[in-house]
């Protein structure tokens, strides 16, 4: 039986240092890290510094994307006089005549209701013949599949400049021009190609197996899609439906051809071109900002009604 022989750390022959040692090498606990850091992510220098940066940055957006809306809210209740004198100064006292002259003298409310009117019939007319589209691209093999797909694509990189005129003379000839279903139907085609682009991506991601098993029980391909497949697509249609209301909602050149004589059958964008010039003879500035901040609050509000539900769309295929 052989015994381990001396540390060579310790000098043989004294026990007390020997003895010191050992109680140290015992209690010792484990080394900590150079430079006081507790070693988590983010908590170093470099980890503070980014922190600062994008903060500032976050904040910086906020105030590019938030200014514009509060300025104009804020200058909407000054007279024009004040708002010539010093636009950047809080109204001493609230002129809701503005808002009584943009809603009833400038026509921003029928405007307001011409635009719901066409953008509800637009979004869900985009809505419904852009999922079934996109429904039966993704889901089913056909001769002709990707061609058609790929032609949907397309029409996303078209600018839509290059075609007004040629759409002028074909809504003249169908007899469309100043009306609101042949305005729904130049957005419901102007909407598609996104929409079957963005919906055929969803559908891939749905799991086939409960298309499958509806299937078997009996169910038509038409139940399939809109009592299976259709609910489970919803956080993606909130998504869509909203990209294709604020595109809709702020569209100005296609309703510039479309409504050309009848201002009555005016949309909320052509209302405000109107009253802008308007504005430059008779000099009514809190009356133009009242109109824009009624334009905005109707994409705001549909903004936080559904935000949870956009953001679930768009990372809905991440997640998969």
């Amino acid at each position: 039986m052989t015994s381990a022989g001396p540390s060579p750390s310790l000098r043989p022959g004294d026990p007390a240092e020997t003895a010191v040692a050992l109680t140290k090498g015992t209690t010792a606990g484990p080394a900590e890290p150079q430079g006081g850091t507790t070693g988590k992510p983010g908590s170093g220098e470099g980890g503070r510094t980014l922190n600062v940066f994008s903060h500032a940055f976050l904040i910086l957006w906020a105030v590019m994307a938030a200014g514009p809306l509060l300025w104009a809210v804020m200058n909407s209740f000054k007279s024009s006089g004040a708002i010539l004198e010093d636009p950047w100064s809080l109204p001493t006292r609230l002129h809701w005549d503005n808002w009584s002259f943009a809603w009833n003298e400038a026509d921003i409310g029928q405007y307001t209701i011409n635009s719901v009117i066409v953008v509800t019939g637009s979004v869900v007319g985009t809505m419904l013949l852009g999922s079934m589209v996109a429904y039966v691209l993704a889901r089913y093999e056909f001769p002709g599949n990707r061609l058609i797909y790929f032609l949907f694509v397309g029409g996303m990189a078209f600018p839509i400049i290059v075609a007004l005129v040629p759409l002028f003379f074909v809504m003249k000839n169908f007899t469309l021009l100043d009306t609101y279903h042949g305005l729904i139907l130049v957005y419901i085609a102007y909407s598609l190609p996104f929409t079957v682009f963005f919906m055929a991506a969803f559908f891939r991601t749905l799991p086939g197996s409960i298309a499958e098993a509806a299937e078997i029980d009996g169910a038509s391909h038409t139940r399939i899609f809109f009592q299976v497949m259709l609910p489970m697509a919803k956080p993606g249609l909130i998504s869509v439906g909203i990209f294709n209301f604020l595109g809709q909602w702020n569209q100005y050149l296609i309703p510039q051809v479309v409504h050309v004589g009848d201002t009555d059958k005016y949309v909320l964008t052509q209302g405000l071109a109107n009253l802008a010039a308007q504005t430059g003879y008779r000099g009514n500035w809190g009356g133009l900002f009242a109109g824009l901040t009624l334009a905005v609050l109707p994409i705001l509000v549909v903004y936080v009604v559904f935000q949870r539900q956009v953001q679930a769309g768009l990372t809905a295929g991440a997640l998969k």
